[in-house]
């Protein structure tokens, strides 16, 4: 084939043109052999090139978790100190970056994989359980996730809680809302459990908590402690988290929520529905407490109760120290209990085990009405979603202690693990009027009733 030749164009004078002359290139003959040839090879080179990407992709479905990235995956901080002033508002300092799901009466949550997360996975990375700005979390697609990510199995819970998991309170708040889940979902039950604090890895919670939780679920609870990660990262094939607790959960749904708490419990414990002996009977139950927040003086307290119980017909009174009870001694404890009289603390979350319509007496030290805010209204949270009646709490006014503090932010420290006086007058005539409404209640109609429809009805999620 010959060269496509241009003859050079001369300059040219100002008004004057030359002839150009262009020989036109002339193509040979075997041109045509040659371009068919060309197409061929591209053809192949093509389909080769389609066929080694289809491989490698079924080879990356086959084996998730052997492949290399083929994204780039930014894992974040999994607690935001730029959220530090405000850590439970908005989305929390744990995870800020994702915004939680809202459904009609339920505790807002994440998950994973779904719309909202593009249908990515959830991966986290680290297992440190003093700085949670050291562990940090991410999203990835189910076919790119981290080199040598550990991949976990089936369902996981993931809470992370402002407070901790050790108080009865505090590790119900927790809990609930992955029961109400479970509830909702199918009976769905977790494969294991992931807890944070602040975003800081923890690995157990109190063996009262972990009985009801085992109790609800029918099975025992698995806390992940993070060990076979060797501080790498790991994702989940699903996985739902909570971090406000029961967060904007409605009225209606914890009631339903606790009923089944109970219901499970009773039923683990082995236990019946409770109501009494006979009609109008009266079981008084004065739960002691042992140093901070303790009667100063006790015995006068239980001969209070023990005066006015004897007036009342089919009263029986309970003076019980918690501190060796089991699960389930406490659950029958609450079950065989129509009024529960006892200082604020942690035992009172037993209450939850009562018959609906009980009745429950707290009692609190100096200065925790002016300075515990609302953490002093807890008991009658659990009371308003147990359907059980908050018969008033009574606060100590007496003594001479006073804050010694200029800032009234520091006194509830002060006053927060005083010792409870009593008022002979007050606590006299309070306790009768309990009583005295609960034998009336307990001979009505409706008590029957209540109790007819408790023993007929099943719990929730029965196995």
């Amino acid at each position: 084939m010959e060269p496509f030749q241009i003859t050079p164009i001369p300059d040219t004078p100002k008004g004057k043109h030359k002839e150009i002359k262009h020989k036109i290139l002339s193509f040979s003959p075997s041109f045509s052999s040659h371009s068919s040839s060309s197409k061929l090879s591209i053809y192949f080179f093509i389909t080769s090139v389609s066929l080694l990407i289809t491989l490698f992709q079924i080879q990356l479905l086959k084996n998730p978790l052997s492949r290399s990235h083929l994204l780039s995956i930014t894992f974040l901080p999994l607690k935001d100190l730029n959220f530090a002033s405000t850590p439970m508002d908005g989305n929390t300092w744990f995870m800020s970056s994702l915004n939680d799901t809202f459904e009609d009466g339920e505790a807002e949550h994440l998950l994973f994989p779904s719309p909202s997360s593009h249908h990515n996975l959830l991966c986290l990375s680290g297992g440190d359980r003093s700085n949670g700005t050291k562990n940090s979390y991410a999203l990835a697609p189910r076919h790119s996730l981290p080199n040598g990510a550990m991949f976990f199995k089936g369902l996981t819970f993931i809470s992370d809680s402002y407070y901790d998991y050790e108080n009865l309170w505090h590790g119900l708040a927790a809990m609930v809302p992955f029961m109400a889940w479970h509830s909702t979902k199918g009976c769905e039950r977790p494969e294991r459990w992931l807890l944070y604090h602040w975003g800081e890895l923890r690995v157990g919670m109190s063996s009262w908590v972990k009985m009801l939780v085992e109790a609800v679920m029918g099975e025992k609870v698995v806390i992940e402690d993070l060990e076979e990660t060797g501080g790498g990262s790991f994702c989940f094939e699903k996985a739902v988290v909570f971090r406000h607790n029961e967060g904007e959960m409605g009225m209606e749904r914890k009631k339903m929520v606790y009923d089944m708490m109970r219901c499970k419990a009773r039923a683990f414990c082995r236990l019946g529905s409770g109501g009494g002996e006979r009609d109008g009977m009266v079981r008084v139950t004065l739960l002691m407490r042992k140093g901070a927040r303790s009667f100063k003086d006790e015995r006068t307290v239980v001969k209070i109760f023990e005066r006015e119980c004897g007036k009342v017909e089919g009263c029986r009174l309970k003076v019980i120290r918690p501190n060796n009870l089991t699960f389930c001694d406490q659950v029958k404890l609450m079950t065989e209990t129509d009024i529960l009289a006892s200082p604020h603390g942690a035992q009172l979350t037993n209450m939850l085990f009562m018959d609906k319509n009980s009745g429950v007496m707290e009692f609190f030290p100096k200065g925790w009405k002016e300075f515990a805010g609302v953490g002093q209204y807890v008991f009658r949270w659990i009371a308003d979603a147990s359907a059980i009646k908050h018969q008033g709490p009574w606060h100590d006014s007496n003594g001479d202690d006073q804050c010694p503090y200029k800032d009234n932010s520091k006194c509830f420290g002060f006053y927060k693990n005083g010792r409870i006086g009593h008022d002979e007058a007050y606590f006299t005539d309070w306790t009768a009027k309990v009583l005295r409404e609960m034998r009336e209640y307990k001979l009505t109609e409706e008590y029957r009733y209540a109790q007819q429809e408790l023993r007929a009805r099943k719990c929730l999620c029965a196995s």
